[in-house]
This record gives structure tokens, sequence and C-alpha cells, in this order.
């Protein structure tokens, strides 16, 4: 793939399986990381990516998903400048100065409860989101604000992973 991909739920279940489960199910952790190197200008090939997270800080081997901090591990041992930001009232700040983000949340709805990766960045029109509803067929418009979004949906144990470009043009 050249392009981002902008709803995991579209890719076909025995591609691209992690873990014992499709990437539809689990895979949002190398699906972030995928998006975040393209919107850094970087190519990277899902197969690659899947294999890593299996062998580095899956949880339960990638079939309940990657672990929190597995982006942030792997982008600063590629050489990224990585800043790790818990306060929601800093994630707008954090974002703007970031060339590229990965912001892990929780959510609940009903009686549903689960987690998700999504990567973002800002551009002149607001943040912008990839992957990010399963409903999503591209670009999500978040707004002006970051830390609103994610209020206003309700997210919770939420982390943003602001990532600079190494080449230190971005």
């Amino acid at each position: 793939m050249k392009d981002l991909i902008y709803n995991q739920k579209q890719i076909p279940k025995e591609q691209w399986r992690y873990g014992l489960r499709s990437s539809g199910a689990t895979g949002c952790g190398w699906i972030a990381t995928y998006n975040a190197l393209h919107l850094l200008g970087y190519g990277a090939e899902p197969e690659a990516l899947i294999r890593m997270y299996e062998k580095m800080l899956p949880v339960v081997h990638g079939n309940a998903g990657t672990t929190t901090f597995a982006p942030a591990v792997c982008f600063k041992r590629w050489g990224f400048p990585v800043k790790i930001v818990y306060k929601r009232e800093e994630f707008d700040r954090a974002a703007k100065e970031a060339d590229a983000c990965i912001l892990f949340y929780h959510w609940k709805r009903d009686w549903k409860m689960g987690a998700h990766f999504v990567a973002l960045h800002h551009t002149p029109g607001g943040f912008v989101g990839y992957n990010t509803f399963a409903n999503s067929t591209g670009p999500d418009r978040y707004g002006e604000s970051l830390e609103s979004w994610i209020k206003k949906r309700k997210y919770f144990g939420v982390v943003l992973m602001a990532i600079k470009d190494k080449r230190g043009n971005g």
C-alpha cells in the first residue's frame, strides 16, 4: 500500500493477520504506526510492522492488540524524537509542535468498552486523524482542539505520542 489506511475494518480478514486475529479486529497499533510513518514521509510495509509488533510488545501476541507505549518505543528505536504526553490540556500544543502523532485512548459505549490507536497531525484546517472510526472512509476532521475532541467523545486513559521527523525538517 502506498497510501494511508483509513479504516482497518475494511482490511480482508485473511490479509495482514495480527496474532491469531485479523488486523481489522486488533491491528490499530501497527496501522497507526504505518499511518504516522506515511505522514512523516517514510514508507512502511504492513507485514514488517506486524512481525515487529508480534515479537516486541503485543498484548497476548497481538490477539488483544498492541501495548500502549509500543509505538513510542518503535519510533524512538528508529531515531525519531518522541514526546509522550499524558495531560489533555497539553495535547493541542504538543500535537501542533509535532510532525505526526499517535493517540491512544479508551472508549465506552453502552455495555461495550475498548481501546484504540489513531495517527493524526495538525493542518492549517485543524487536527486530522486516520483510522478513527469503524465507518471512516477518509481523513477525519477533529477540529481546532484535540483536547475538546477527546472530551466531547468522553475518551479516557488517553496518551499522546508526539513525533518529530528525525530529519529535522518537519
